[in-house]
């Protein structure tokens, strides 16, 4: 709060630095808070109001930098707070991560080209940034059994993948045949409780596969790191794919490359960058 010169008192606008990102056009609003003061209180409504593409940053989630000393205690360095644009937590994002490594060397807090172990509610990752390239490991790949997801009158058997977060993977003939994915397709609810990312994934060629999905918690969005790990998975589960066999995964914001290691670790591996940086008061 400020006075003026008769004595009256004004509000001072608060105002804090952002960021702006993404990973092939799955973009990001970054809020630094490396000691943890700044934003202790990011409610569901704030994230939706930096998110908003007509009247905040805009976004397709929100990713909070923190020391690891400022969130709790955890075997690495740093840890990606991430928010949904509809403000819900997020156990994991395979882009954001990507884009926060990016954030980290690019403001000297990091050094590229060495391992960066990022905590995330689904566990630490270890991320290198080599050049335009952001690689992520995403950790070990649950496979399981195949449920159906609709959308409208359509249905698929889509085949469910977890890494770090949930995944329906179908295939379709036709990128198109999901439909404009304005709202969430239905899944069975008692095997995905607390929801689900779905891919629709068409073949291209031998190794190289072209995706759209719905992300849980933000809609259709131009790309999605995990949802192209699980893709790669669920696809060399279809083709009996070799371990090792390194995928081309094509999105609507780019090219991705993803692949399931002889040990079922899944690496993904893309560009990353930060575009804009300001300071809002929303």
């Amino acid at each position: 709060m400020r006075h003026s010169a008769g004595g009256a008192a004004t509000l001072t606008t608060v105002t804090y630095p952002f960021l702006k990102g993404h990973g092939t056009e799955n973009d990001f609003v970054l809020l630094p808070d490396l000691d943890g003061t700044v934003h202790g209180d990011l409610t569901p409504e704030r994230v939706r109001a930096l998110c908003d593409r007509r009247a905040g940053i805009g976004g397709d989630g929100v990713l909070r930098v923190l020391r690891v000393h400022a969130s709790g205690t955890y075997d690495a360095d740093w840890f990606m707070d991430y928010r949904n644009s509809d403000g819900s937590l997020s156990e994991m994002c395979g882009n954001g991560i990507r884009v926060f490594a990016r954030y980290l060397v690019d403001e000297g807090l990091v050094e590229a080209g060495q391992p960066i172990r990022i905590a995330t509610r689904a566990g630490v990752k270890v991320v290198t940034v080599d050049g335009d390239l952001v690689i992520v490991d995403l950790g070990v790949a649950q496979v399981y059994d195949e449920s159906p997801v609709s959308v409208g009158e359509r249905t698929w058997q889509a085949r469910h993948v977890d890494v770090g977060n949930p995944h329906a993977v179908a295939f379709v003939g036709d990128l198109q045949e999901a439909g404009p994915l304005r709202v969430a397709p239905t899944h069975d609810e008692s095997v995905y409780p607390h929801g689900v990312n779905v891919e629709f994934v068409v073949q291209v060629e031998p190794g190289h596969i072209a995706m759209r999905v719905h992300e849980r918690g933000s809609g259709e969005t131009r790309s999605c790191g995990t949802g192209a790990g699980a893709a790669m998975v669920a696809t060399a589960v279809r083709e009996r794919a070799p371990r090792g066999t390194t995928y081309t995964v094509d999105v609507p914001g780019g090219r991705l490359w993803a692949t399931w290691t002889q040990d079922d670790r899944v690496l993904l591996s893309g560009p990353a960058v930060v575009v804009a940086r300001g300071e809002t008061a929303l």
